[in-house]
């Protein structure tokens, strides 16, 4: 089995690559999905965090604690040291589970700055410029501008994990021209295969 690890900062595209990847019949998983249910689910998660205002309705909201986090640096470690290693075992559980596809595709944004990259075999990085990825943060999230240029601040920048990365797939045009870089990159792996 291949593991490429599907990588880019956000707002640059992974989920319109994971649909088109699935569409071309490749298993796609994604750790956001993980974390999402890692977060909903943590009682460590909700001890931690217990004294600040990230509740709705008596369950931890995603979208406070976001907030709260990229607001401050000491509490994002705080979260990330409790998820983290539950998601890292999650993936190897996944690369039990579909050991006998040929490749598997797993989004990892956080690759590099978790350190993971030894897991996977192969890196495709989704580079879109950050004033695109910005506006798509503000029109399609509805983010602030501060908020949105926090969020972007708070990875690692794109010029470092392209370096780091086998392949590097483009969004900075139109969708139809964005698929058409994903299909060539499918091309691309389909032929090294």
């Amino acid at each position: 089995m291949i593991k490429f690890a599907i990588v880019g900062n956000i707002a640059s595209g992974k989920s319109t690559m994971e649909k088109i990847l699935e569409k071309y019949g490749y298993v796609v998983l994604d750790t956001d999905f993980m974390t999402h249910d890692i977060l909903i689910d943590n009682p460590e998660v909700s001890k931690a965090f217990s004294e600040y205002d990230v509740f709705e309705y008596g369950k931890l909201s995603r979208e406070k604690l976001g907030a709260l986090v990229f607001s401050d640096n000491d509490l994002k470690t705080k979260l990330e040291e409790i998820i983290h290693p539950l998601i890292k075992k999650e993936l190897e559980m996944a690369f039990e589970t579909f050991k006998n596809e040929p490749v598997l595709f797993i989004s990892v944004p956080l690759l590099f700055e978790v350190g993971w990259e030894n897991m996977f075999d192969k890196i495709v990085f989704i580079n879109s410029e950050d004033s695109i990825r910005k506006e798509r943060l503000v029109s399609l999230r509805g983010y602030t501008q501060e908020y949105a240029q926090k969020r972007i601040d708070s990875q690692m920048s794109q010029e470092d994990k392209i370096k780091k990365s086998d392949y590097v797939v483009q969004n900075n045009g139109s969708i139809d021209e964005y698929i058409g870089n994903i299909e060539q990159f499918i091309k691309t792996i389909q032929q090294n295969q």
